[in-house]
């Protein structure tokens, strides 16, 4: 059971009570979070071991494009012993190479019906960038979506991709990438790639949290 964003307006201590009469109800074996700060992280998991309640994971949104992660969150839980189940892994679907710079999102597509956190990753300048990463799929016998998300699997830290699909062949195609390891060369040349429009700013994470909860 994981608490989706860090709740402002409620003591850390309180939420985590919560969660320990949860465990200890048996509705739930273990804890997690979803977008929290390292700091909220270390703080949540003091509180849970004071409890003696697991918590075990962290669910933030990391793909090529967004790798807010790496710098904070992932050093942090690797040192408290947390793993990721990350979001979003071929952002928004932008990574399946189905946008193109100058081009009209697909009638249907996430993009083309307003949806606001694929916005960030609709520059010209991303997709141009998006584009040139098929060679590099091509060359590994993957398709981009598959690319993408075994790109996050190769972060030792990282657990599982959750992966979103519209259709159950996507299903299928996107389960290709368990097991697939990318070479480092190849980690190398899409890090050139992709270069300045990576998002790595670990700040990020708290700066897209709600500071309010919703009504």
């Amino acid at each position: 059971y994981q608490a989706h964003r860090y709740d402002t307006e409620t003591p850390l201590e309180e939420t985590m009570v919560a969660f320990a009469d949860v465990v200890r109800a048996g509705k739930a074996l273990y804890i997690g979070v979803s977008e929290w700060t390292a700091e909220q992280i270390r703080a949540g998991v003091e509180l849970a071991r004071e409890l003696r309640v697991p918590l075990i994971s962290s669910q933030p949104q990391y793909s090529m494009l967004w790798r807010v992660i790496e710098a904070e969150v992932v050093p942090t839980c690797v040192e408290l012993g947390l793993s990721q189940i990350v979001w979003s892994p071929v952002a928004q679907g932008v990574l399946s190479g189905k946008y193109r710079a100058g081009e009209a999102p697909p009638p249907g597509s996430r993009a083309a019906d307003g949806a606001q956190p694929i916005s960030r990753f609709m520059s010209d300048e991303v997709l141009t960038r998006v584009a040139k990463l098929r060679p590099i799929a091509d060359e590994l016998g993957l398709t981009m979506a598959q690319l993408a998300i075994a790109w996050v699997l190769q972060n030792d830290n990282v657990a599982a991709a959750i992966i979103g699909a519209s259709r159950p062949e996507q299903i299928v195609s996107n389960a290709g990438a368990s097991g697939v390891v990318i070479p480092p060369e190849f980690m190398t040349r899409i890090d050139g790639v992709l270069g300045d429009v990576v998002e790595s700013d670990p700040a990020q994470t708290a700066a897209n949290a709600p500071q309010r909860r919703a009504v």
